[in-house]
């Protein structure tokens, strides 16, 4: 199982590095570095989002809520501003962060507390938290002349040449890099997807695991709604619609496995890079963005295959084993 995930990660880097060579062949300032700079910035939200579902996944749960959850506490923290404009930036995104661990909580709980299927959960929280922004916003947006250019520029400052987005999404691949390869949590992560029942005897509170995971998601997502309003300088409430989907398809393209327990952090970067390419690429080459959900759908299908037939082989592997020892 180690071993497979280097594999697969290192094909679909190559997958993306082939689709890189065949956009240039056609317009080549698009692999241009600063072209690409910007294309890994337009991909910096789904990334951070994918790692937050990637570790729900690995749990053996899913999280639809993401979106939403991305949605509100955009438009909670843009209305916040609206009335506090003098209200500094870190406390923004501190109350953004608060805000989205909340909602994952409140998903946590119901499936820890109540066993609810993540699914059901998810699907429901979605809906909710959509009905409270139209209640809180009543139907209205926030535009950009209502936000202080503080809240709208902090995104767009660009150090070290990239936008402090680019910077806030490669600080959050590397923490969790860290937190996966590193730590308990990350262990009790894998340990939880990979086989519950061997988990509990070894003192892992399953319930609880996942509970976190959904806390972790949520977090990301409520900073990302901030990083998200404060870019496109607009809060709505249908913002980011559909834009789940997107999430768990990176998560699924970059080898996380549905069944959880197998996956990485370089495979989530790698399946939202691969969407972010996909996406900017088209209309470059003028070609219709329809086009773009079939690639996704027809890398999803792939992934998947390649997962089961993954496990099929595993499988064999350990009943040979099986039959070597009697």
């Amino acid at each position: 199982m180690t071993r497979l995930i280097p594999i697969r990660e290192a094909i679909l880097a190559g997958v993306i590095l082939l689709l890189l060579i065949l956009i240039s062949s056609r317009f080549s300032g698009f692999v241009a570095p600063s072209n690409l700079a910007n294309v890994f910035n337009d991909t910096a939200p789904l990334i951070i989002l994918a790692l937050g579902q990637m570790v729900v996944i690995l749990t053996r749960c899913i999280d639809l809520s993401v979106a939403a959850n991305l949605a509100l506490t955009g438009m909670a923290v843009a209305m916040i501003n609206v009335a506090m404009p003098g209200l500094p930036i870190l406390v923004i995104i501190a109350i953004a962060i608060l805000l989205g661990a909340i909602m994952g909580a409140i998903n946590g709980v119901l499936v820890w507390k109540l066993a609810i299927p993540p699914i059901v959960v998810t699907l429901g929280t979605m809906t909710i938290f959509r009905g409270i922004i139209f209640l809180m916003s009543d139907g209205k947006w926030v535009n950009s002349h209502e936000m202080s250019p503080a809240f709208t520029g902090f995104p767009r400052t660009v150090l070290l040449g990239l936008p402090v987005l680019s910077w806030i999404a490669i600080l959050c691949v590397i923490v969790f890099g860290v937190m996966m390869s590193r730590t308990q949590f990350g262990r009790s992560i894998f340990a939880v997807g990979g086989n519950p029942q061997a988990a509990v005897y070894t003192g892992i509170n399953v319930g609880k695991t996942q509970f976190w995971a959904f806390v972790v998601s949520g977090a990301l997502a409520g900073l990302t709604g901030y990083l998200w309003v404060a870019r496109y300088a607009v809060a709505y409430v249908d913002i980011a619609g559909g834009f789940e989907l997107e999430v768990v398809a990176a998560c699924v393209i970059g080898g996380i496995s549905i069944a959880g327990g197998i996956g990485s952090v370089g495979g989530a970067v790698l399946g939202a890079l691969f969407l972010g390419v996909v996406k900017n690429a088209l209309p470059v080459v003028n070609i219709s963005p329809f086009w773009q959900l079939a690639i996704s759908g027809s890398a999803i299908l792939i992934a998947v295959a390649f997962n089961a037939r993954a496990g099929r082989t595993k499988g064999r592997i350990i009943l040979k084993s099986a039959e070597t020892i009697q």
